[in-house]
């Protein structure tokens, strides 16, 4: 390897490095089924009585476990309080498994409270991609887009912001991106779902600036 290849490898490395100051990533494997992972803290916006656990999951990513919703609310959430960010990325496999009213995973950022957060979901049942800020315990629509989501398979979905833009992205592929200023500073990162969803998430991973 010449010099100046050296050069041009160690200059995206340290701009990799400065991008994102941290990052981690939760699978939930090492976690006792029928569990709350630790460091996890789950509610609902509105009413209802959702139930988080950990269950073991053979269609798992990365197996044998996955975080799980099988109760029933208006907007259930489970977050990672200990991390707080304001710009950087979230990520997560899903796989909305049933639901007759909503068939819907998604992730939070910049969560204050159980009534004050962004989201960006994917829905099975209405084929989309939506953005929301909830403020007040009001969900109020930024912007949804149709795309291929499929009830029982995996989906990545990904999230990226920074001050004012976010990006949303479904399997790969960018469906959303928009400047939004309503929800500003660090906030708990977590993973969301609707209704009578039954979702699964495994490999949640995020990182910030």
């Amino acid at each position: 390897m010449n010099r100046t290849i050296r050069r041009i490898l160690s200059v995206i490395v340290i701009g990799t490095a400065a991008a994102v100051a941290f990052a981690g990533t939760e699978s939930f494997d090492q976690i006792r089924p029928g569990a709350l992972p630790p460091g996890w803290e789950c509610g609902v916006t509105g009413r209802g009585s959702p139930h988080w656990a950990v269950e073991a999951d053979s269609s798992a990513p990365s197996q044998p476990n996955v975080l799980k919703q099988t109760g029933s609310g208006t907007f259930p959430w489970c977050v990672r309080k200990a991390v707080s960010i304001a710009d950087g990325f979230l990520e997560v496999m899903f796989k909305p498994l049933s639901g007759r009213e909503d068939q819907a995973g998604g992730l939070v950022w910049r969560w204050k409270d159980g009534d004050n957060y962004y989201i960006a979901r994917a829905n099975a049942l209405e084929g989309n991609v939506s953005l929301y800020h909830t403020e007040g315990g009001h969900r109020l629509t930024i912007k949804y887009v149709d795309a291929p989501v499929t009830g029982n398979q995996w989906h990545r979905l990904r999230v990226e912001f920074s001050t004012k833009h976010i990006k949303v992205l479904l399997d790969g592929k960018p469906y959303i991106e928009v400047e939004d200023g309503h929800i500003t500073g660090a906030g708990a990162v977590g993973v969301w779902t609707k209704a009578d969803s039954v979702t699964a998430f495994d490999d949640f991973a995020f990182g910030g600036t």
